[in-house]
């Protein structure tokens, strides 16, 4: 998990838990272009949240969206304990 640039906390969503897949999808939908910025530049990129329905999503994505700019990356993924909550990462990494 070096070298990663983490996008969580910039937005007021980040620690929510969504109701639907829907939410989950128009939300994900809504950091393609802060994960895009950071991709572009050839930088690994991540993000942290209590709701695995949003890492799931990203995990699908990351390589589509790493693709449309002409990249490769592999997807990583992990979970931690924070105040007795889990919160789900998910960080690229180059190929």
């Amino acid at each position: 998990m070096r070298n990663v640039i983490w996008i969580n906390g910039s937005h007021k969503d980040d620690t929510r838990v969504f109701d639907s897949d829907f939410e989950v999808e128009e939300w994900a939908r809504a950091l393609y272009p802060d994960f895009v910025a950071y991709l572009s530049e050839q930088t690994n990129v991540g993000y942290a949240t209590p709701d695995e329905k949003v890492i799931n999503y990203l995990a699908f994505h990351f390589p589509q969206w790493a693709d449309y700019i002409n990249l490769k990356v592999g997807v990583c993924t992990a979970e931690i304990e924070r105040n007795g909550q889990i919160i789900y990462k998910i960080w690229t990494v180059k190929l």
